[in-house]
């Protein structure tokens, strides 16, 4: 209690300290967010000459604000899959027949490219599924090793809301089934409980290379009634045998297709825009805080963009998401840079691109940083600071339990501000600080809350609260000033995260405690980026760093596989992970 003391203490003198002949205005953060938020800038979407317009933007900003200008001119630039095409080697081709590409079949976005010429066995809607509540298998009696598998969408519960077989129906558990029976390729058919019109399932770019490792095909009802031609059936007819008498039907087709896909992945550069306010003290100055925000978004949304509205084809600007946080990064820079020889610590001011795919710029930057990663001492996070909620009258702070001196600084400065201020001990969570709390980097993450606009056109700029905005600026500075000031930099310690689902999302049964990285940067497996304390895989010595290979013999590629992998396990089960360490194959007991 008398270390926490002494330390509000030295918070308060050392804001005291400070300038404030320079303050953060609500002009300057309404002119910053006008500009980011502009239709001209068409959402600011990783890869296109509009986001680099507005990174030009931010980091001439920057560096008039008197700061460093680091990595290449003030930009960290990385790569990122943008979009899928179509390569020239498409067909498909059976009994004299020649399908039309687009038109007959399309191969799924995370397909892969190959060539297969093998027989179609029907394998029902594709399920293998050993649970106490439930046992189908639609791989019983059959062989598909190295053959094509055609398979339904959906389930043949189709009418039934809470379906036991809703969280084995997504189409990554099928093709991951598909594989373990060792199928060459797999024809995905959309029956017309789950679309009426005969539509080819669109090849939707996903922002990473996560590949299924065979070929994934849509084909039209129209295309499979030709292969099942010889038994007499056809797509309606075997969806209504299934529904009706509730059991598997699977069968040879006897024929044979050669299909030839190639799929591209479209690569572009994007960048995070990085300076530096160089510390003043000759112990400190090596040390390093972040204030940091994303400043991409969506572009004009549209399906597998993240939009809420994915049919609707309209820039969505992101006002609050997240050009009110990079505003808010901007005017601490400048409220900061013109105190510039008071701080003591180096202060980083960071623009992140690909936030709204993965994460993917912080990731970047914590795995390329531009200084030396075990002295960024502390980072401080703004995403979505700009619709404050007068009937909640709050905001929010996470990550106050990364450091055993949050809470007391947060404290602190509270009790001058007109709205409350809830701290949540979270450093996980679905932004750019997650990537720093894995390095074992406290946070601080700063947001007034998801709203009805939250990823739609309708998030713009005339809809934010700049006076509320204005004072979070406030209280943000006098909180860096504080750690800044800190003789000793905060203390780390580990604070879990939570995890939330529905029927959309699929509710895991169990859990191993781990943070994947999504971004499915590792080809070889699923690397594990963070590892909650005291979590099942804590306890069973997995690490940070770890590359999971398998789960109880079941192979594991990437996050898809892994998810799927987890569906198959159960409550109080001791699980064999197999993962690479630093090279080594490694067997791991963990009871979940």
């Amino acid at each position: 209690m008398k270390k926490l003391l002494v330390l509000t203490f030295i918070a308060v003198f050392a804001v005291a300290g400070y300038s404030q002949k320079t303050k953060i205005t609500e002009n300057e953060i309404r002119e910053y967010v006008t500009f980011l938020a502009s239709d001209s800038l068409k959402g600011r979407k990783p890869g296109t000459p509009e986001i680099n317009v507005a990174a030009t933007y931010i980091r001439d900003h920057f560096k008039a604000a008197g700061l460093k200008l680091i990595g290449e001119n003030g930009f960290q630039w990385f790569e990122i899959v943008t979009d899928v095409k179509l390569g020239d080697k498409n067909s498909l081709a059976f009994d004299g027949f020649d399908a039309v590409i687009k038109k007959d079949f399309n191969p799924l976005a995370f397909s892969s490219s190959a060539t297969v010429e093998a027989p179609v066995v029907f394998a029902g809607f594709g399920f293998e599924i050993d649970a106490d509540s439930l046992k189908w298998s639609d791989y019983k009696g059959i062989d598909v090793k190295g053959k094509w598998v055609m398979v339904f969408r959906g389930d043949p519960e189709p009418d039934v809301s809470d379906s036991k077989f809703i969280p084995f129906g997504d189409v990554r558990s099928k093709v991951l089934t598909v594989k373990d029976h060792g199928a060459a390729g797999m024809l995905l058919v959309t029956p017309k409980s789950v679309e009426k019109e005969d539509k080819l399932t669109p090849m939707v770019a996903e922002n990473n290379e996560v590949t299924a490792g065979i070929p994934i095909l849509s084909v039209t009802r129209e295309l499979a009634n030709k292969i099942l031609k010889k038994h007499g059936l056809t797509v309606d007819s075997l969806e209504r045998i299934i529904i009706e008498s509730k059991a598997p039907k699977s069968f040879e087709t006897g024929v044979t297709v050669k299909g030839s896909i190639e799929v591209i992945h479209q690569r572009e550069k994007t960048a995070n825009v990085v300076a530096v306010l160089e510390g003043n003290d000759p112990l400190l100055k090596d040390e390093y805080l972040v204030a940091g925000a994303h400043y991409d978004h969506l572009g004009f949304g549209g399906t597998g963009s993240g939009s809420r509205m994915p049919d609707t084809n309209a820039v969505h600007n992101g006002a609050d998401d997240n050009a009110s946080g990079t505003a808010m990064v901007m005017a601490l820079a400048k409220r900061l840079g013109a105190d510039k020889g008071k701080n003591k610590r180096s202060i980083i001011f960071a623009a992140f691109s690909g936030e709204e795919i993965g994460l993917l710029g912080s990731k970047y930057f914590i795995n390329n940083p531009l200084v030396d990663l075990k002295k960024i001492k502390t980072m401080f996070n703004f995403d979505m600071v700009g619709r404050f909620d007068k009937s909640n009258n709050s905001i929010s702070v996470s990550g106050t339990g990364t450091s055993l001196e949050a809470d007391s600084i947060l404290t602190s400065y509270e009790n001058k501000l007109p709205f409350k201020v809830v701290h949540s001990p979270d450093g996980y969570g679905p932004s750019d600080h997650a990537n720093f709390y894995s390095s074992n980097i406290p946070v601080f993450y700063f947001n007034t809350g998801v709203h009805t606009d939250y990823h739609t056109p309708f998030d713009d700029t005339e809809k934010l609260d700049f006076d509320t905005e204005k004072i979070i600026g406030d209280f943000a500075t006098d909180v860096i000033i504080a750690v800044d000031n800190l003789p000793k930099s905060l203390t780390f310690k580990e604070s879990g995260k939570k995890e939330s689902g529905g029927r959309s999302s699929r509710r895991l049964k169990v859990t191993l405690g781990v943070m994947p990285d999504f971004a499915g940067t590792e080809k070889a497996g699923l690397r594990i980026d963070g590892v909650t304390k005291d979590g099942p895989a804590d306890k069973g010595g997995m690490k940070k760093g770890d590359i999971i290979t398998a789960l109880n013999g079941m192979k594991v590629g990437n996050i898809y596989e892994y998810m799927s992998r987890l569906q198959k396990l159960k409550l109080g089960m001791i699980v064999n992970v197999e993962v690479i360490r630093e090279g080594k194959n490694i067997i791991l007991l963990v009871q979940l």
